[in-house]
């Protein structure tokens, strides 16, 4: 039976929080993946065959608190996961400093965003990782450099106060959009005009049948596809091919080897 990958989460309120991960325990039987659920929401990626995901999606909908979560779907070649986690976490990303109320700034429909890539007036910022950015990338995206989140939070302090002077907006993409509706509400508070690309590479690629005028490479996948090209399809890229350059990222391969041999 065909094998599809799903990616979905939502900043809402979840008091009962344990209990909720218990029951996210049960509803992912017999798939493989992760689900991270915190008092601030849901963040889950999910892998198993067609009829089983739709399960689990109208048993998630079933609870009006999810009403209008997106899942976004991708066939699969490579078997993505192991097994399956549920974790019971402070926050669905970790963004440290760069906490707090998320979802501030103005969402942009891929659609919109391509005009902003040829504006001079706007900041166009990777919100990745630098191995990330390095494998694929939006034409013109500035690299903060990260190798770990604390260096996009020190550089993006560091270059406010010029963006600010220069009245230059802030437009920031990550993978499938969380980690920009994350830190959106911190960069605001530090008096910046943020635009974030609405459901990430991912949507840009599965709503622009023509990324590729505007995508330079692939994009990375934290699952054993690795990297998907802008059709949404697995590429022969390698661990080693993405993290190999980079002495910085020497245990990020060991890991992925570790996660390979354990398939």
């Amino acid at each position: 039976m065909p094998l599809f990958h799903i990616a979905f989460y939502r900043f809402v309120a979840i008091a009962d929080a344990d209990a909720f991960a218990d029951r996210m325990r049960t509803l992912t039987q017999g798939l493989t993946g992760s689900v991270l659920v915190a008092e601030e929401g849901i963040n889950g990626v999910l892998a198993g065959p067609a009829p089983a995901l739709d399960a689990f999606e109208a048993a998630l909908l079933a609870d009006a608190r999810f009403a209008g979560t997106v899942f976004r779907r991708t066939a699969c070649t490579t078997r993505p996961f192991a097994r399956m986690k549920v974790h019971r976490k402070p926050e669905i990303v970790a963004a440290g400093r760069a906490g707090g109320q998320p979802m501030a700034g103005t969402a942009v429909s891929p659609e919109a965003w391509r005009a902003l890539l040829d504006r001079d007036d706007v900041v166009m910022l990777d919100n990745r990782n630098a191995f990330e950015y390095r494998l694929g990338r939006f034409r013109g995206a500035v690299d903060p450099g990260v190798h770990h989140f604390r260096d996009f939070v020190a550089y993006v302090e560091a270059s406010a106060a010029q963006w600010r002077a220069e009245g230059r907006r802030v437009a920031m993409y990550c993978t499938g959009g969380i980690r920009c509706d994350k830190t959106s509400g911190w960069m605001a508070g530090l008096g910046l005009d943020v635009l974030r690309l609405d459901g990430g590479i991912l949507n840009y690629f599965e709503r622009m049948p023509d990324a590729e005028r505007d995508w330079e490479g692939e994009c990375f996948v934290f699952d054993n596809r690795i990297a998907l090209d802008t059709r949404l399809q697995e590429t022969a890229t390698t661990p080693e091919d993405v993290y190999g350059a980079d002495p910085a990222d020497a245990w990020r391969l060991a890991r992925a080897r570790r996660l390979d041999a354990s398939d």
